[in-house]
């Protein structure tokens, strides 16, 4: 892993986390607000419409880093931020991905989902 993409992981757990404990957003807000800048900590929350929040990370982008990293990366969010990803990258056209109750399988889906994204076009490479 290059020195750039462990940069990358690092500001993503920390975003990971903002999003996830309101506590940290806090902890983090004053402690940056104590370097001079004026921050606010957001969490991210469902708009009018019942839109889902943003997604913490792009499967496809992190799949390119290899398929154990980005299992890793989403081992580590919970089954609404996981939906969210299967919402924005459109990777569940007949809803039904979203129903799903376990992390493993919505991970399997997207881990799949992304997989197939990331070598689409390869035979004309």
């Amino acid at each position: 892993m290059t020195l750039e993409n462990k940069v990358a992981a690092l500001f993503e757990a920390i975003l990971v986390e903002i999003r996830r404990n309101p506590e940290f957003a806090e902890r983090l807000a004053t402690a940056l607000n104590g370097l001079g800048k004026d921050i606010e900590a957001e969490v991210p929350k469902r708009g009018k419409g019942g839109r889902r929040a943003p997604a913490v990370l792009d499967p496809v982008a992190v799949y390119q880093e290899g398929d154990a990293i980005l299992r890793q990366r989403l081992a580590a969010l919970d089954l609404e931020q996981l939906r969210d990803i299967v919402a924005e990258y459109g990777m569940d056209p007949g809803k039904l991905v979203l129903k799903w109750k376990t992390k493993e399988r919505v991970i399997d889906h997207i881990v799949d989902t992304a997989s197939a994204r990331a070598k689409k076009g390869e035979a004309f490479r």
